[in-house]
């Protein structure tokens, strides 16, 4: 993939930045589905128990691929300040420096993730699972990342995935709750409060946020980078 992103150009590498970005949000959606809906799975001919747990093993793996080409074409794109270094240590980029270390953080889950379950034998399963839950912060993250930096946060196109994404997770919230057995009053109002939060809380900040005037200033856009547009 770095091999491949050497040889193209600025615009490619923007395109490139943006499309594998988007791809990779709603796959980690996808994967956030799973998983929540992962206990209430039922096996049928069609869609064993291992089938759908495969999928879910895949598409995470497929995702953490396309993150990795988003790093990468975003370093070699160069109109903003980044550098590898900022992929993985967050909070270190002058480039919107909130924004991208919220990316940067999903990325590292992400990682923490795929090398724990590598080593799942070595470190216990109470371990792995834990981390594993831990992983699930990547997806509201990254919503965070994308709406925060993306040069088209404030497209009708990007606005409406960004909406899906987070009504499909709400939505498998709902039904986890919904189905939940021994769940105690006060805890499944919690839960249920918490997942009503999420798009009503996306709504808020990406209206006062990316939708607001001279949202790239108040998002940490450099002034000399503020000064070519």
């Amino acid at each position: 993939m770095t091999a491949f992103a050497l040889t193209l150009g600025p615009t490619w590498y923007w395109y490139f930045t943006r499309g594998t970005g988007i791809v990779a949000l709603l796959l980690l959606t996808a994967v956030m589905v799973l998983g929540i809906l992962g206990p209430l799975r039922v096996s049928s001919p069609r869609w064993p128990r291992f089938a759908v747990e495969t999928l879910h093993r895949d598409l995470s793996l497929l995702a953490i691929l396309l993150i990795i080409a988003h790093v990468v074409t975003t370093v070699l794109d160069g109109y903003a300040p980044i550098g590898l270094i900022n992929a993985i240590i967050p909070f270190d980029s002058p480039y919107r420096t909130l924004w991208l270390g919220l990316g940067t953080v999903a990325f590292d889950l992400m990682l923490a993730l795929v090398i724990t379950s590598l080593l799942r034998r070595r470190i216990g399963h109470g371990s792995w699972r834990f981390i594993h839950w831990l992983a699930y912060a990547s997806w509201p993250i990254a919503v965070l990342h994308g709406i925060g930096t993306g040069s088209d946060a404030a497209a009708w196109w990007f606005v409406a995935i960004t909406a899906v994404c987070v009504l499909a997770v709400a939505g498998a919230g709902m039904i986890r709750v919904g189905r939940a057995i021994g769940l105690a009053g006060g805890w499944r109002t919690t839960a249920v409060i918490a997942t009503i939060a999420i798009p009503v809380g996306a709504v808020i900040f990406t209206i006062v946020g990316p939708l607001a005037p001279r949202w790239a200033a108040r998002a940490g856009t450099p002034s000399n980078l503020m000064d070519q547009k």
